[in-house]
């Protein structure tokens, strides 16, 4: 099995991101306030990293076809723009949460800061299935980079 560097090193930081989360969570629940604060950046960071790395490939190199059945294909499909819409609103709900936290709105804060880390939660499960799918269970498929699709090279 020939397992690809840089998503492999992706999944690896929205993975990491993930458990920060939830370590971030745990430590909130113990009023473990400037612990708390640390972890949850430390999880930003990690996103940010995943993001770079994911963003550069499929800039660069390009994205990978699902290479499974045929007769799986849609449902990959389906499955895919699931994350791709949790990814993009966990994102934005994680930049908001974290801005509100550091400005301390508190109460803002609070109320959507269970519901981020849910999200990110899925967010990273759903990537992680991803993963597995293109790389691990099935043999990935075509990859074309971003910038050879626009220029038709």
């Amino acid at each position: 099995m020939n397992v690809p560097f840089l998503p492999t090193a992706s999944t690896f930081f929205i993975v990491l991101s993930a458990i920060f989360v939830g370590i971030g969570w745990k430590l909130i629940r113990d009023r473990k306030i400037e612990a708390h604060k640390k972890m949850m950046i430390a999880a930003a960071w990690s996103a940010v990293i995943f993001f770079v790395i994911y963003a550069t490939r499929t800039i660069l190199i390009g994205n990978t076809a699902f290479g499974g059945p045929e007769n799986l294909k849609i449902y990959y499909t389906i499955f895919l723009v699931f994350h791709i819409v949790l990814a993009t609103t966990g994102a934005i709900f994680g930049i908001v949460t974290i801005n509100w936290g550091l400005k301390n709105k508190l109460d803002k804060h609070r109320k959507i800061g269970p519901i981020t880390s849910i999200i990110w939660l899925f967010t990273a499960l759903t990537g992680v299935a991803v993963y597995l799918l293109l790389y691990v269970i099935y043999e990935g498929g075509e990859t074309t980079s971003l910038i050879k699709a626009i220029l038709g090279i």
